[in-house]
């Protein structure tokens, strides 16, 4: 057959993509699975880690980078890649049950059928899946209430938050890595002190058994939004929308279903967020941005290298996500690609808010971000040399930063 262009190979999908898959469904049964951890737990502990030690100390893959923090990359990268292998982690919490445990807020939010357009429909219909009850979970800055107290006050800001996790991994529960996100940014102003995290629907494919692609996450999205709106009672214009890499591409299609719906004479929906942060995007799910010298292939020192693992595959991440609509229509959505350089991806930003993008400068996905940035008419700030979503790691040396300058963003007018 040949080699196929990274275009021919997105449009005809799984059955002629990411081989690597086939091998790796090997993994997930036992006593394979038992033998692959053990293997490369030893691997690791070894061989791994005490070579980078000492190749470290002489060289590093970026030299502004400290030993300790070349170290911490190599070791995410590692785990990183098994963690895809092997799948989403058995234990962690997800969409069917509030997990308690010391400290945690949680709720349930339910179901919103009533808030979708025929065309969410219709994608769900082809998805097979509808609108559920989720849980969310409370966040509170240190010192306060560990949940607002109802009637919310006026001018009373709260965020809504996607977490990332590549749309297959990771949870919303405050026991989470990723819980770090909403942690920092309740802290960063007085008149945001809580933000909800949303536990939506993680989606899987082969070898994995098929589950919960898009629109699913989506319509956990709206379901968060609209508890904050008609439960809790917050202003549209008070709610400040945030994700993080996978989260942040949901966040991006949250904003747009509210905005583009706004007018909308079939669905009264509540009116688009008053802010957008979106940290390391997921913004093109198609090819559009995987070419000879682009930030896709040539940013191999980022924590997620393991993306794009063959130019000529689609990610595994993209085919969970897309499901049964296939990896095609990540060259001509605009929910899941508004970034898209593709002339089939029609992305238009009129109507929405005020956006505030974080991107590291070696990461894989940082063209596709910058051509949201372009398309948005945004500055995403200064060129550091950050990887992808290097705002989740509270050792990042580039994260204070980061933070003061999203803190002087949120107190502006």
């Amino acid at each position: 057959m040949g080699n196929l262009s990274p275009y021919e190979s997105a449009l005809r999908g799984p059955t002629v993509a990411n081989n690597h898959w086939h091998l790796c469904a090997l993994y997930v049964k036992q006593p394979w699975k038992t033998l692959y951890l053990t293997f490369q737990a030893l691997t690791l502990v070894f061989v791994v880690l005490p070579i980078c030690a000492v190749k470290y100390l002489f060289t590093r893959p970026n030299p502004t980078w400290s030993w300790r923090h070349a170290m911490r990359v190599a070791l995410t990268r590692r785990l990183n890649l098994i963690g895809v292998v092997l799948g989403k982690v058995p234990f962690d919490p997800d969409y069917r049950a509030v997990e308690p445990g010391p400290g945690v807020e949680g709720i349930w939010m339910d179901a919103v059928p009533h808030l979708m357009n025929s065309q969410l429909k219709i994608w769900s219909s082809v998805a097979n899946v509808t609108p559920i009850r989720i849980p969310g979970y409370w966040y509170a800055k240190i010192g306060v209430n560990p949940k607002p107290f109802t009637p919310i006050a006026a001018g009373r800001k709260v965020f809504l938050i996607l977490h990332g996790g590549g749309f297959t991994h990771m949870s919303a529960h405050p026991k989470s890595p990723i819980s770090i996100v909403p942690r920092s940014l309740v802290e960063l102003t007085d008149y945001a002190p809580y933000a909800l995290s949303v536990e939506y629907r993680l989606s899987s494919t082969y070898p994995f058994s098929e589950k919960h692609p898009f629109p699913a996450a989506l319509l956990d999205a709206l379901t968060g939004y609209n508890f904050l709106v008609n439960v809790m009672g917050y202003d549209p214009s008070d709610i400040i929308v945030a994700g993080d890499s996978a989260g942040g591409n949901i966040a991006l299609a949250l904003t747009r279903y509210l905005v583009e719906n706004k007018d909308s004479t079939e669905v009264s929906l509540p009116g688009p967020p008053g802010r957008l942060v979106v940290i390391s995007p997921v913004t093109d799910m198609g090819n559009s941005h995987v070419t000879p010298g682009s930030s896709a292939l040539t940013n191999d020192k980022d924590i997620i290298n393991d993306f794009y693992i063959n130019p000529y595959d689609t990610p595994y991440r993209v085919l969970a996500y897309l499901g049964p609509f296939g990896a095609g229509i990540g060259s001509c959505n605009r929910y899941v690609s508004p970034a898209s350089l593709s002339p089939l991806v029609q992305a238009h930003f009129v109507g929405f808010p005020r956006t505030f993008i974080i991107a590291g400068g070696m990461e894989v996905f940082l063209d596709q971000i910058r051509s949201l940035r372009d398309k948005m008419i945004r500055d995403i700030g200064g060129n550091a040399d950050a990887e992808h979503d290097y705002f989740v790691f509270s050792w990042h040396p580039d994260r204070p930063a980061t933070l003061k300058a999203l803190q002087e963003w949120l107190v502006s007018g």
